[in-house]
């Protein structure tokens, strides 16, 4: 059974903004007390959060499809719906988000570190909110925005101060089981490592990482064997150790060609990789011919420039002067990074002469279409219910204000051309008429509810008595004897 998974597409839907209200607040001797819809609650975000106790992914692996919950519609009586619970996402560290195509969208190192995944929705505004000077009683209410919806992929890069690189065999998981507590799959065949283990060593006052990378083979860095799929482990790691097998049994291996080998895939894999300052461990030499092999070739290893060291992981011989060695290349490598700085917040205003969108001119079958792309325009629309004249009215008027009808004009559009607010796969389409008239503004200004205007029963009913009482005392007046 699968237990360690450094690979999956994550299918993350933020919650949907609940829908406004259109409501008019009614109570006795008050039947038309005005406008009293609320706003609809916001939809929850999809957030990714560096979590240090997870270690994989394995759970977005079985469960890859994950929803936040919706925001509440409004009510009457100016009652707001309630915001959608935010999904929050528990990832390992290093975990690397992209997209679709493979682009980086955000590099997840360090406890805490969070990626917004998911955008929810917001809450269409209710008619209490969309009520002016000019629009006393809205019959209408704005709907909330549909959440944000995306596929993306995530990658995990093991953070570890040091790599253990090298053929499978060559005593990488025994040597990482004795210099730290890690306690991995230890066997005598080919490929018994299968996901990178982690073990943290301690020499002297320094405290590092050792990352065990599963067995790299000749074309690795080509998709060969399981080296491709746990090449990124070895990214992030300041050094990298070469575990050459010196009792190897296989006639056509030596530990001179094995280094030639995994350092040809290490160039080829790139990364930034052939620049990390490397060790080189001699294993086995515990065995009798391992030891005289060790001998014979650590002249030539050491010409190259390499620092070697002979240990026996089973007769724990030379890991101290090993361990001491890469405590010394992980503080070098500590002291050169950078440090790191405070997150700058960077305020970039609009211009001032920004409109926020464009016109473009299409042809659709041999007719023009004009294309609206912006955030307002497309936002607008969204949140229009187009069953609803006076709620398109209310759009039209937007638009206008925001100068979308003299972009048209100034783009050659005429009466009856096609008008397409929003991206192809996902857009409303409509024949421009200019300055167009919404159903509402038939009976007279938009947004105007002309029964408020009518005087109220029990107000009439009083005035009716008065008039009936000064009418009885004008007859009583003429009447009345001398």
């Amino acid at each position: 059974m699968t237990t360690f998974v450094d690979r999956v597409e994550l299918h993350a839907a933020a919650g949907n903004g609940g829908h406004g209200c259109a409501s008019v607040h009614r109570e006795k001797f008050k039947p038309l007390g005005g406008p009293d819809g609320g706003n609809g609650g916001r939809g929850g975000d999809v957030i990714l959060v560096v979590d240090q106790d997870v270690t994989t992914l394995l759970d977005y692996h079985h469960s890859p499809h994950r929803k936040a919950t919706n925001g509440q519609p409004g009510a009457g009586d100016n009652r707001s719906g309630k915001d959608g619970q935010d999904l929050v996402l528990p990832v390992p560290d290093g975990t690397v988000v992209l997209d679709k195509q493979g682009n980086v969208l955000a590099d997840l190192v360090g406890q805490g570190t969070t990626f917004v995944a998911g955008q929810g929705g917001r809450g269409g505004l209710g008619n209490a909110a969309l009520a002016s000077a000019r629009r006393k009683a809205p019959g209408f209410a704005l709907l909330g925005e549909p959440g944000e919806a995306r596929d993306v992929v995530l990658e995990l890069k093991t953070v570890a101060d040091v790599a253990l690189v090298g053929y499978p065999s060559a005593g990488k998981s025994s040597l990482i089981s004795v210099l730290s507590a890690a306690k991995p799959k230890i066997a005598d065949y080919p490929f018994t490592t299968l996901v990178p283990n982690l073990g943290v060593v301690t020499a002297g006052s320094t405290v590092y990482t050792v990352a065990d990378v599963p067995g790299l083979i000749p074309g690795a860095s080509q998709g060969r064997g399981l080296g491709l799929e746990f090449l990124r482990h070895v990214e992030r790691c300041s050094v990298l150790v070469h575990v050459l097998d010196t009792a190897t049994l296989e006639s056509d291996r030596d530990p001179v060609s094995d280094l030639d080998v995994i350092e040809a895939e290490l160039r080829e894999y790139g990364a930034g990789l052939e620049n990390r300052p490397r060790i080189v461990v001699l294993n086995k030499i515990d065995v009798p011919d391992g030891q005289d092999l060790a001998e014979m070739v650590r002249p030539d290893l050491e010409a190259r420039g390499y620092r070697v060291f002979e240990v026996s992981a089973v007769a724990h011989k030379g890991l101290k002067e090993l361990s001491f060695a890469l405590a010394e290349l992980v503080g070098e490598a500590r002291a050169a990074k950078p440090k790191e700085e405070a997150t700058r917040i960077v305020i970039r205003p609009k211009a001032v002469d920004d409109s926020g969108f464009t016109v473009t001119r299409e042809e659709i079958g041999g007719e023009p279409l004009y294309r609206v792309r912006g955030e307002k325009p497309e936002r607008w629309v969204r949140q229009t219910d187009f069953n609803n004249d006076e709620a398109v009215g209310y759009l039209a008027d937007r638009l206008s204000r925001l100068g979308v009808e003299d972009e048209l004009m100034k783009a050659g559009a005429r009466n009856g051309d096609g008008v397409a607010i929003g991206p192809e796969e996902n857009a409303v389409v409509f024949d421009w008429e200019p300055t167009m008239m919404a159903g509402a503004e038939m009976l007279g200004r938009r947004g105007e509810d002309h029964r408020l205007e009518a005087p109220r029963p029990a107000a009439q009913r009083r005035r009716d008595r008065e008039a009936e009482r000064d009418e009885a005392q004008k007859e009583y007046d003429d009447f009345k004897p001398f």
